[in-house]
């Protein structure tokens, strides 16, 4: 069973700074491509930021310089550093990811169950 788990979440102050984790589960061995979207009732899911398996990386306009994504494949982790937070960030956050399998293929996207982040004024 393979599956993505987000945590980090809470609630803060505008202006604070939060730390999302995406840890993958199963018989894999690291993380492919991935992305961190969010998500408000009412609304389409965005993207947040992106990362290619080759390290590039994509934001949205809206966080481009507060947050930033990363992943650590020994820990088979994805990671969205979130600084200078604002109301408007308020959302549920997901991880999805294609993975790489212990028997080296590529599988997914798989997409985490999301975690909540708050932002007051």
């Amino acid at each position: 069973q393979v599956q993505l788990v987000e945590s980090g979440g809470g609630l803060v102050q505008a202006g604070g700074s939060l730390r999302l984790s995406c840890q993958a589960s199963g018989r894999v061995l690291r993380i492919n491509v991935m992305g961190w979207y969010r998500q408000v009732v009412g609304k389409q899911r965005e993207l947040v930021a992106a990362m290619t398996s080759g390290g590039d990386t994509n934001y949205a306009d809206s966080v481009k310089g507060r947050f930033t994504i990363s992943r650590d494949n020994r820990e088979r982790a994805v990671y969205l550093q979130m600084n200078k937070l604002e109301p408007e960030d308020t959302a549920v956050y997901y991880c999805n990811a294609d993975l790489i399998s212990r028997d080296v293929r590529v599988i997914g996207p798989y997409w985490g169950p999301g975690t909540q982040v708050t932002v007051s004024s």
